[in-house]
């Protein structure tokens, strides 16, 4: 699982919340790299909705499915099918989110098809 998230402490709290359930976390650093293994999902901070698009922000070879996360995104939008495909992303989730809010969303995201 790849985790691209530029505040730290959120970041932090992503990774930490995700290894205590069991899932293998990476993060994208700072200059954009990671490693060559394809990620199964990729757990993406979206600042700016608007002209936002994953396959954009992530480069056409990405595969894995993209559970976006933004404090743009109102708690109404957090299982909208209609924006997530107008992000080009398989779920979107409101931040603030619980640690359960979270899980659910990215056990939900590995369960669709790609």
């Amino acid at each position: 699982m790849l985790v691209i998230e530029p505040d730290e402490l959120i970041r932090q709290l992503l990774c930490e919340w995700l290894a205590e359930a069991g899932y293998a976390v990476e993060v994208q650093s700072a200059s954009g790299r990671r490693s060559a293994v394809a990620p199964d999902l990729v757990i993406l901070n979206v600042p700016r909705v608007a002209g936002f698009q994953a396959a954009e922000s992530l480069g056409e070879g990405n595969t894995a499915p993209v559970l976006a996360i933004s404090a743009r995104f109102r708690r109404g939008l957090g299982s909208s099918a209609a924006t997530a495909r107008r992000l080009g992303v398989h779920r979107v989730l409101p931040k603030p989110f619980t640690r359960e809010e979270l899980l659910q969303a990215v056990a939900e995201s590995l369960q669709r098809p790609r």
